[in-house]
Parts: structure tokens; sequence; C-alpha cells
């Protein structure tokens, strides 16, 4: 059974132990999923946020869900894409296996992913979503947490990139 799996929807409706929030690094909430996520989680989150000092890109910090059904948010921050010659990829490497590692670390079973940079950030979605699948099956082959992993896509062009490379 693979540990993995995609799927379109909102991820702020998802019932997991925690949901990954494409954030910006002064954690304030923004614009797409960042901005979704602080709408549904409501305003203590915004003040948990703050209180963290910012997270770099590619780092990953910890927050209480509030009102959303997800019991933590992981707030990382996505790379823009310029040319791909900023480190762009390691950066997004980053993203992930911090995320996992902290949600390793807290002994969280479910966790869902958005398609982190994709959107405001142009990161190429065919290389994100590849990036996405081999650093999260990587993880996954030595670690016990999480046992289940979704990377939750908003459209159908977005599932098909990470749904081609889940057989691979």
């Amino acid at each position: 059974m693979t540990k993995i799996r995609i799927l379109t929807g909102d991820i702020t409706q998802l019932d997991v132990d925690a949901i990954v929030n494409a954030a910006n690094e002064h954690l304030d909430g923004g614009n797409g999923v960042d901005g979704a996520i602080h709408a549904v989680a409501g305003p203590q989150l915004l003040e948990e946020c703050l209180g963290l000092g910012g997270c770099p890109t590619g780092e990953a910090r910890l927050t209480k869900g509030y009102n959303l059904k997800a019991k933590h948010i992981i707030h990382t921050v996505g790379p823009v894409w310029y040319d791909g010659t900023e480190d762009e990829p390691q950066l997004l490497e980053n993203c992930y296996r911090n995320s996992l590692q902290l949600a390793c670390n807290k002994n969280i079973r479910t966790i869902a992913f958005p398609a982190i940079s994709t959107g405001a950030y142009g990161f190429p979605p065919d290389l994100a979503a590849s990036i996405a699948i081999k650093t999260t099956r990587d993880f996954l082959t030595s670690n016990h947490y999480p046992a289940l992993v979704f990377i939750v896509c908003y459209d159908d062009d977005s599932y098909k990139y990470y749904d081609s490379f889940i057989s691979v």
C-alpha cells in the first residue's frame, strides 16, 4: 500500500493530523492556500504565527490548527521561481523534507501538502511534482511517521502532474 495519495480538493477541509501551509516568510497570511488556511483557522492563527518571528524559505514551523479539522498546521515557505539558478529545486526539496521531519518529530500520522510554490510563486508544476514525490518517498522509506501523506491539488491540471509521478 502506498503511503502517498494524490487528491483534488480543499486542503482546509481535510480531517488529518496536520496540513501544510504554503506560507510567506512573515507567516502573516497571504493569498492562495495561505489566505484560505488563515481564513478558516481564524484570528488566533495569525496571533500565534506573528509570535514565531517568521520562517526562512525552505524551513518549517508548527502551530495549532484552531478552527480547522486538522490539529496542527506546518508552515513552510516555498521558493519563488526565477529561472532555476537561484537554488529553487533544493529549496523546494527542503520544504518537503523539513515539513516531514517536523511531522515525524511530533508523531503526526497523517499530513496533507498543497502543491507548494506552483501558484503565484511560478515554480514549474512538473518539476515541483517530481521533487515533492521523490522527497516524500525518500523520507518515508526511513521514517515511521507520517504514516500517510496526501498531496492536495487545487485543480485537475495540477492533479495530473502529481499523479503521473506516483506510478513511476
